[in-house]
């Protein structure tokens, strides 16, 4: 509804990677969805090509690489909570739309909940700095990190959306900073 000369606030406060307030660098694109307050739906298919066709005009206009393709909650994990866990993002990867990992999904399912050292779950939480996630000093370390793992498995682990740091999700971190770099 803006025209592309403006800057919309769509994105509020945000961060990633050395970007702050993405706003100035962004487009938004709104999906329609009830959220989580409301009875979270899935994605109907007509949503879903209509992102596909609109990503795809947008990423050849703008020259876009998929590795900034974000949604709200990697970008304001603190406040935002959307697209959520049910918007498609494996799927618009493999139509190359954002970034997902490249892991077999039943090998590293076979990891989900194993515990890990203190060390692991430090380098996890840096991995995700790496990636592009957001740093924040206003909120504890510890509730911050559940925050942001959260964010990150709605986003890459989306069956299980925990805020536990488990071998699955270091795993997964991993895989994503050479993508994301």
């Amino acid at each position: 509804m803006v025209p592309d000369p403006y800057i919309s606030w769509h994105a509020g406060i945000s961060r990633w990677k050395k970007f702050k307030s993405i706003n100035k660098y962004s487009i938004g694109v709104e999906v329609s969805n009830m959220g989580h307050d409301y009875d979270y739906k899935d994605f109907n298919k007509k949503q879903i090509k209509s992102i596909v066709r609109l990503s795809n005009f947008l990423i050849r206009k703008y020259k876009i690489k998929s590795k900034f393709i974000l949604g709200h909650s990697d970008i304001s994990p603190n406040r935002k909570v959307d697209p959520g866990e049910k918007f498609p993002w494996k799927y618009l990867a493999k139509k190359k739309i954002g970034i997902w990992h490249d892991l077999d999904h039943k090998k590293i399912k076979e990891e989900r909940m194993k515990n890990i050292r203190e060390l692991d779950k430090k380098n996890f939480i840096s991995y995700l700095y790496k990636i592009g996630y957001p740093r924040n000093i206003k909120i504890s370390k510890t509730r911050y990190a559940k925050i942001l793992t959260e964010a990150f498995q709605r986003r890459f682990r989306q069956e299980l959306i925990n805020g536990i740091i488990d071998k699955e999700c270091l795993l997964i971190s991993q895989n994503l900073i050479k993508k994301f770099n």
